[in-house]
């Protein structure tokens, strides 16, 4: 077998890992660590179209002007929009000629006809906060649903190999780390206007769960096939043989995926922005973990070394000829 000597740098690839978690932690344990959104506490979410056309900008900045500047605005291409806004007051503080107080929903109604025009409201709903805490309770619970639904498959699928859960461990592991660093990045970039959580929020991290399953699978069926296949080898030597195997397919896959990522965050409107950022963090994180973390979990814990994860050092990689 010929590879390159990953595992011989295993602990500088999990002290990459802990310097890119660890700001991302402290951020998310000061107050402030997340910023949540309309989805996630509560909000006005209304639709409407316009008599003639309109431009998005202009819209936006009619919200912005009105105390609602992180508005989240969605055109459709038959001119409907579909705004979510902090929940509007009862009272905007303006009143009719005849000294009648004017609803905050009524008022932005007059200001946007007053600009633009006609328009029609197609629905008007309110999001409660106790709707919104059942959306972050649900998505806790879906991410622990996740983890142990792929503990116990991967569990399952290597049931032929000794101590076959710990394959299943790694992987989430592996996941748990790229959901940290999403997290961790945005709860920086939260500390800077215009960078909120949302419900598409839960879905990239949904996303890059997957992804990062996926990858790690990938790697992990191809040690399993080469402990058939080299019997008798030194675990290391088989997991380097491994990765060096499914190197080029992991990074391919991933950079085609980030390639398209980019061009939808460069071109695909500000609505998706911090969607699909959040999906290219995820991704670029899930690629390295699967590689660079996972299985060099598996290789220590094979070796017995969890206990002195941080010890001594080990020598630097060389290409090898078995």
């Amino acid at each position: 077998m010929q590879y390159f000597d990953f595992i011989a740098r295993r602990y500088q690839f999990f002290l990459l890992s802990a310097l890119i978690i660890l700001p991302g932690l402290v951020s998310l344990a000061l107050p402030g660590g997340l910023r949540p959104g309309i989805d996630f506490t509560s909000g006005s979410i209304m639709t409407f179209r316009f008599d003639q056309s309109t431009d998005q900008g202009s819209v936006r900045q009619v919200y912005a002007e009105l105390g609602q500047p992180d508005a989240i605005i969605q055109r459709s291409d038959d001119g409907t929009y579909i705004v979510r806004t902090r929940t509007l007051e009862a009272e905007s503080g303006e009143t009719t000629e005849s000294g009648q107080a004017i609803s905050g929903r009524q008022h932005l109604q007059d200001v946007l006809t007053e600009r633009f025009g006609p328009l029609t409201v197609l629905s008007f709903d309110q999001v409660s906060p106790i709707v919104a805490a059942e959306i972050v309770r649900n998505a806790v619970l879906a991410v622990i649903a996740a983890c142990g639904g792929i503990l116990l498959y991967l569990w399952w699928a290597f049931r032929h190999i000794k101590e076959s859960w710990r394959y299943g461990a790694c992987a989430v592991f592996a996941l748990i780390h790229d959901a940290l660093v999403v997290l961790g990045v945005f709860s920086i970039l939260g500390r800077f206007p215009g960078f909120e959580l949302d419900a598409l929020f839960i879905t990239a991290v949904l996303t890059v769960i997957g992804f990062s399953v996926h990858d790690t699978i990938v790697v992990f069926d191809r040690i399993r096939e080469n402990l058939v296949k080299y019997q008798g080898e030194p675990f290391e030597d088989v997991v380097n043989h491994s990765l060096t195997q499914t190197m080029g397919r992991s990074l391919a896959t991933s950079i085609t995926v980030i390639l398209t990522l980019l061009t939808l965050w460069l071109f695909g409107g500000v609505t998706i922005r911090n969607f699909v950022l959040a999906l290219l963090v995820g991704i670029a994180s899930g690629t390295y973990s699967s590689i660079f973390n996972a299985s060099m979990l598996l290789v220590i814990w094979e070796n017995g070394e969890l206990g002195r994860l941080f010890g001594r050092r080990r020598p630097q990689p060389v290409l090898r000829r078995a």
